[in-house]
């Protein structure tokens, strides 16, 4: 697809807009509408006017066969900002796409990843009746995701107010895994191809974690949350993994942590030993992960692992005296039908964990399934599956505790964690809503530090790779020292 700009600089945004209706379309801007391209490839064109006060929004597509136009005037007032221009530049877009596609984006206008955080400033701002108005008449979202939205940020509310002016989380990364899955984009690494690194890896972790103990402990911070995740923190051997919790527990004050979660994450990494270790080490929340429970549809990810694997896993975890876990499951995954998708939540239920996380398959440049151009048919059927997840997962005593989007998911659909009463993780919560600091150790790992005060945020990036979080430690270090100089900055 070719994207013409004229007059604005809202490239970004319209890129977003573009892939609503066309996720996996390679998109190539080109700024001079005069020398438009003679081609049977899609073409879009967005601009702006100004005259005065009155600013004229335009789109057009010419899609092949196909070919939409649409245009409308605004006067400028008080609130007039790029935020709202590239809004409405987003509402001529969607009309024009929607018209030549028949997609109706069920997020309307909204691309960002955090819909529920922007429903929490207008419920603050104007009341939750209004600003669910908003969501459906500016933002043209539908009735369905806006009241999902309103529910999911009344349920983050309690938890929210756990979080102090000092508060903050921390993630400890482990990006290994036995395998990579076909849909994955995370960076990730197979345990066997990397155990030589894993020696140094874990090493060097340690020494981060005591490190950002002694600036969470210098700062005066306090530790609300921890997160251990990946990757499969459970690729780990279980002496590996000791050695890791017991860095936790000997450099942290874990005293008032009010959670502890690792994911165990993939069922072929988990055993009794690992189990132990995690329970010994205080962990107070894990994650099993079985995407599915259709074999099929495991072999077709590239999964080791059986459906009947992830259920003996889930009863062995409960033995060992887990009482809060959590599932992972997939809409989307190739090869997955309806039917045998509502027998995967159906069955998912029936074993009855404390929380069930419903994501979308979202087609990453990286993952095999895009690079091997796997074609997915699936966009009408996911929206099925996660309408069908949702209706009898609220039946069953589930609510929708938080919620994020990812770019290319299909049907332009959203992750949505569920939570039986009173038991929502809060370290999905506080990361997600940004609500506070959270500081991060290990590889691709991202510190990012937020202001009490405000929404301003600063960023701290951790090398990406094990190799160079190995080979280059010491520079890591070194940029541990702009959480000291953020909070030495902030206001008494």
């Amino acid at each position: 697809m070719i994207l013409y700009t004229e007059n604005h600089t809202y490239k970004y945004e319209c890129e977003k807009i573009c892939r609503l209706y066309y996720p996996a379309e390679r998109i190539v801007f080109a700024c001079d509408t005069e020398k438009a391209i003679d081609t049977d490839e899609k073409r879009l064109y967005t601009g702006i006017a100004e005259k005065g006060d009155i600013l004229t929004f335009s789109c057009k597509a010419v899609m092949n066969e196909k070919e939409s136009q649409y245009s409308f005037h605004w006067e400028k007032d008080a609130e007039d900002s790029d935020s709202l221009r590239e809004r409405l530049l987003a509402k001529a877009m969607t009309r024009v796409l929607t018209d030549i596609t028949g997609i109706i984006p069920p997020w309307g206008i909204l691309t960002g990843i955090r819909p529920a955080k922007l429903m929490h400033k207008y419920m603050k701002e104007e009341g939750s009746e209004r600003a669910a108005e908003r969501f459906m008449n500016f933002f043209e979202v539908s009735p369905e995701k806006t009241a999902l939205a309103l529910k999911v940020a009344q349920c983050e509310d309690a938890c929210i107010r756990l979080s102090g002016r000092n508060s903050v989380s921390l993630y400890v990364s482990i990006p290994f895994c036995p395998t990579r899955c076909s849909y994955c984009s995370f960076v990730s690494h197979s345990i066997d191809k990397a155990q030589k690194l894993i020696p140094d890896y874990i090493k060097n972790l340690c020494l981060e974690i005591e490190e950002t103990a002694r600036i969470m402990k210098e700062s005066s911070l306090k530790l609300e949350t921890v997160y251990v995740g990946g990757g499969t923190p459970t690729s780990f051997s279980a002496s590996q993994l000791k050695t890791v919790l017991d860095a936790l527990k000997k450099f942290l004050d874990m005293e008032n942590v009010r959670e502890f979660t690792v994911e165990a994450g993939r069922p072929d990494t988990i055993d009794e030993e690992k189990l132990k270790v995690l329970k010994d080490a205080g962990v107070t929340r894990i994650s099993i992960n079985p995407q599915t429970f259709s074999n099929s549809v495991l072999e077709a990810i590239g999964r080791s692992h059986t459906a009947e694997d992830a259920v003996e896993k889930y009863l062995l975890a409960r033995k060992t005296g887990f009482d809060n876990i959590n599932m992972d499951f997939i809409a989307g995954l190739p090869t997955d039908t309806l039917e045998s998708f509502r027998k995967t939540i159906d069955k998912a239920i029936s074993l009855s964990p404390e929380n069930i996380t419903v994501h979308t398959l979202a087609l990453k440049r990286s993952s095999s399934i895009v690079t091997e151009n796997e074609e997915s048919s699936l966009s009408d059927c996911t929206v099925q599956m996660t309408e069908y997840a949702n209706k009898v997962l609220s039946e069953n005593g589930y609510f929708p505790y938080y919620m994020y989007r990812q770019s290319k998911s299909l049907g332009n659909l959203e992750n949505v964690g569920w939570c039986k009463k009173d038991m929502p993780c809060l370290y999905n919560i506080y990361m997600m809503e940004e609500i506070h600091t959270v500081l991060a150790v290990g590889g691709a790992a991202v510190t990012k530090l937020k202001d009490p005060g405000s929404d301003c945020l600063q960023r701290i990036f951790n090398f990406k790779y094990p190799y160079e979080y190995i080979t280059r430690f010491d520079e890591l270090l070194q940029r541990k020292k702009q959480i000291t100089e953020f909070y030495a900055s902030l206001p008494l």
